[in-house]
């Protein structure tokens, strides 16, 4: 099987409205209400985010998302895979690994210092999938959040 894969241009929101499906099929995210194509857009046109998708037959299969972050330490910015997902049926073939890679060697072309990318702690299977891209190091963390929603 032949897979492409590119990141979204501004002007492709459909391929974006394609991946955030295969993000919500994968995640088994029910009664998940997709943004406006408004917000959509913006994103696609912001410096600061990145998607990248894995097409077989120009079909939108896999992909990641990526926001890019300024930094303090360093003039380098920093890449935090926030998402990662390949259709159930399609899994197990070297897709998601290949998202890495790409999306590794596009930050390191750029000039990031690093890309990172966190599993939930009882995700065994993302975990092992991470672990086996061979990354440069694990870190074990608590992650907090606030929301206001």
């Amino acid at each position: 099987m032949e897979t492409e894969i590119q990141i979204i241009q501004a002007n492709r929101i459909d391929d974006l409205l394609a991946l955030i499906s295969v993000f919500e099929d994968v995640f088994e995210m029910e009664k998940f209400v997709v943004p406006s194509q408004t917000h959509l857009q913006k994103l696609l046109n912001n410096e600061h985010f990145l998607a990248v998708v894995a097409k077989s037959k120009e079909k939108v299969i896999a992909g990641l998302t990526v926001y890019v972050l300024d930094q303090y330490y360093s003039e380098k910015p920093i890449a935090h895979i926030y998402d990662l997902a390949v259709s159930t049926s399609y899994q197990r073939k070297g897709i998601g690994s290949k998202l890495i890679a790409f999306a590794n060697e596009y930050c390191k072309q750029s000039g990031f210092e690093e890309v990172f990318v966190q599993a939930e702690k009882d995700d065994d299977y993302a975990i092992d999938f991470y672990r086996s891209t061979k990354p440069a190091e694990e870190l074990e963390a608590v992650h907090f959040s606030y929301k206001f929603t």
